[in-house]
C-alpha cells in the first residue's frame, strides 16, 4: 500500500511539472490575414507576466513603433515589450495590457492556453466581449 501511494504522489507531481506554460516563444498570427508577424517571448517576472518580441517574420525588419506612447514612441519593434504586467488568474492569464506596434494602441489583455501548443490572446477596450483574439502557435 505505501508503495502505490510513494508511486501516486510520484505520478501526480510528473503532471503538474509538464503541465503547458504560457512562459515560451510564441509565433504571433494576424488574425485578418492568417500570416506569421513575429515570435514573442512571454516570461514570468515577480508574478506578472511580460511578452517581447524577439524576432519579425515580415519584411518589415527595421520598423520602429512611431505611434507607440510614452517612451515606446520610435523604439524598435524588435525588442519591445508589447504585453506588460499579466496576473495568472485561475486558467487565465489578465489584469495587463497589450500593444499593438502597428497602431500604436495600448489595450487591456487576457490569454489563455488553448491546448499545450496554442495561446489565445485577446486585446479589447472595457469588457473582453468588445475585443479581438488571435491564436498564437508555440515555437522554439
Amino acid at each position: 500500500m505505501k508503495n502505490v501511494i510513494v508511486t501516486f504522489l510520484l505520478t501526480a507531481f510528473a503532471v503538474v511539472g509538464l503541465q503547458a506554460q504560457v512562459t515560451g516563444k510564441w509565433k504571433t498570427i494576424d488574425d485578418e490575414t492568417g500570416k506569421a508577424k513575429s515570435i514573442v517571448e512571454i516570461s514570468e517576472k515577480d508574478g506578472k507576466y511580460y511578452g517581447k518580441v524577439i524576432e519579425i517574420l515580415t519584411d518589415k525588419k527595421e520598423a520602429k513603433c512611431d505611434k507607440c506612447p510614452g517612451a515606446d514612441k520610435g523604439k524598435p519593434i524588435k525588442g519591445l515589450t508589447i504585453i506588460k504586467g499579466l496576473k495568472k488568474d485561475g486558467s487565465e492569464y489578465s489584469g495587463g495590457t497589450i500593444t499593438d506596434p502597428s497602431s500604436g494602441k495600448e489595450y487591456k489583455c487576457a490569454i489563455k492556453l488553448n491546448g499545450k501548443d496554442k495561446l489565445d490572446v485577446r486585446g479589447y477596450v472595457g469588457i473582453q466581449a468588445l475585443g479581438r483574439t488571435q491564436t498564437w502557435v508555440r515555437t522554439n
